[in-house]
């Protein structure tokens, strides 16, 4: 079982960053696949970014990369999302997920564990 909280969400302009945190509660969070998705009112839930359990592989949207960095820190249970020269298109509700694999996954039906979620909104 594993819980997970983020944090770091709000407001920001375009072109500004932010940096999401989800802190898991659980004593195998450094064997789970982590992920970050996103949906933005009226939308489906879509990918954003994924890092393997080791964090030597990640896996980022086309809409975010160069833009966004997903990292991991397994000794705080904690993985980031930094999100830089954000448009307002990335407004949305950010939700952290968590896959029991050690694989390396963009669909949102291989995670069992999500967050609540946090919203970023960029103002144009």
């Amino acid at each position: 079982q594993v819980q997970l909280v983020e944090s770091g969400g709000g407001l920001v302009q375009a072109g500004g960053s932010l940096r999401l945190s989800c802190a898991a509660l659980g004593r195998t969070f450094s064997s789970y696949c982590m992920g970050w998705f996103r949906q933005a009112p009226g939308k489906e839930r879509e990918f954003v970014a994924t890092i393997r359990w080791s964090g030597d592989s990640t896996d980022y949207a086309d809409s975010v990369k160069g833009r966004f960095t997903i990292s991991r820190d397994n000794a705080k249970n904690t993985v980031y999302l930094q999100m830089n020269s954000l448009r307002p298109e990335d407004t949305a509700v950010y939700y952290c997920a968590a896959a029991s694999s050690y694989g390396l996954w963009s669909r949102a039906s291989m995670y069992k564990y999500w967050g609540q979620g946090t919203q970023v909104t960029v103002s144009s």
